[in-house]
């Protein structure tokens, strides 16, 4: 199943004006130096970025993974830099109800292929208790480890929602940088694909042409019912589930307790 309602249509509700092509050159290279100036402007702040100072804490604080309990240190899989996403978690919420927006970060990252290729690991961390985590990463099929760091304080565990960055000097672990809210955007790369379309991502707070289609509330597209309608309801779920074998209707999203 598609995890979007077909909705092509020859009478859009708003649509850029049609020029020739020299027209639309002129007007592209005019916003390209824009684009540029805010790509330098990336380039240095990931520069101000790599000169942050570090946290040192205990890298044989317990995690538990699929092989039990382990050391923080083992996440690094012997390399030297480590890149966590700490996603939320519902206990004992089935799969349907955990974290819609910590799904759209983990989703992306189901391979960290290229990480891997310049020295960097990649893992996920949860409050969740490990029977929980292991089953809902089974349903997932998600590649990439998962530990959880239930009871675990400090920069090994913390508050969730987080891309947390790490360095390995030997034995010693540092903590050298973290970011939530939209900071974990760089992973999503659908949401960057979407800012290059007409409609970019259909939210409300876009600064949108006079005509273009209402914006509905921010993250709209994050949950979905079985037919591919954006809902926020009982009977949805994150939308990559609906791509998962086995995934149902519902009819409750079963949070139960405190969201860690």
């Amino acid at each position: 199943m598609t995890t979007t309602p077909g909705n092509a249509s020859g009478k859009l509700p708003g649509k850029p004006p049609v020029v020739d092509l020299a027209t639309w050159q002129t007007a592209r290279e005019e916003l390209l130096v824009r684009e540029k100036a805010h790509t330098h402007e990336g380039d240095a702040i990931a520069a101000a970025r790599r000169r942050l100072p570090m946290v040192e804490f205990d890298g044989t604080v317990e995690v538990t993974g699929v092989d039990g309990p382990v050391p923080f240190l083992d996440l690094f899989q012997g390399r030297d830099e480590l890149v966590v996403y700490k996603h939320m978690w519902y206990d004992g919420a089935p799969h349907q109800g955990q974290c819609e927006g910590c799904t759209t970060t983990a989703w992306h990252v189901k391979d960290a292929v290229y990480l891997n290729a310049r020295g960097v690991s990649f893992a996920v961390l949860t409050t969740g208790p490990w029977d929980e985590v292991a089953s809902y990463v089974e349903f997932m099929g998600y590649t990439q480890p998962w530990y959880s760091v239930r009871g675990v304080d400090g920069p090994a565990g913390g508050s969730m929602g987080y891309l947390t960055c790490y360095l390995r000097d030997g034995d010693r672990v540092f903590l050298t940088y973290s970011t939530t809210g939209r900071g974990n955007e760089p992973v999503n790369g659908s949401l960057g694909l979407l800012d290059m379309t007409p409609y970019g991502r259909g939210e409300a707070w876009q600064d949108n042409p006079k005509g273009w289609p209402e914006g509905r509330q921010a993250c709209w597209y994050w949950r979905s019912d079985a037919d591919g309608n954006a809902t926020w309801g009982p009977t949805s779920r994150p939308v990559p589930q609906w791509t998962r074998p086995g995934a149902t209707p519902v009819e409750t999203l079963g949070r139960h307790g405190d969201h860690h």
